[in-house]
């Protein structure tokens, strides 16, 4: 029926010192270096991503610190023309500024005259991160009562 045939497998030997199976010095040592360069570079974009997102959740947090205490400003007495600043805790340090805008005599009938002022009010969160100093500056109107434009 059917019959197997094994041919032999030639080989071919050049003779003298051939080329083994291994790699050289020289392929050794230049694909280390194409590692470490590119371990590198992976460091380097894992190190910056890294102090990217930490110098983003510092900016929200002085946003967040600015917002506070512009809600807080004229809440517990009358929005007054000034500067006030403070430490916030946390590297942080805050200045308030008001300063009037715009004044308008409002004078309802049978009641005496009395001055609205609009109010100019920003507030500046700065902190030190990386060597540098950052800031950031929010602002907004406020209108008060009494006080008048110079």
């Amino acid at each position: 029926m059917f019959s197997k045939t094994v041919l032999p497998i030639a080989t071919a030997h050049t003779g003298g010192k051939g080329r083994s199976a291994g790699f050289t010095l020289l392929e050794v040592v230049v694909a280390a270096a194409i590692t470490g360069l590119a371990l590198v570079g992976l460091f380097q974009a894992g190190t910056s991503g890294v102090f990217a997102v930490d110098g983003a959740a510092r900016v929200d947090e002085a946003i967040e610190r600015a917002q506070s205490h512009l809600a807080a400003f004229g809440r517990s007495g009358a929005v007054t023309p000034g500067e006030i600043e403070g430490d916030d805790g946390g590297g942080y340090h805050w200045r308030l500024r008001s300063r009037p805008i715009a004044t308008q005599q409002a004078a309802a009938p049978d009641q005496i005259a009395s001055a609205m002022t609009l109010f100019a009010v920003d507030v500046e969160i700065s902190w030190r991160a990386w060597g540098r100093n950052r800031s950031i500056v929010l602002d907004t109107r406020r209108l008060g009562s009494g006080a008048s434009v110079e």
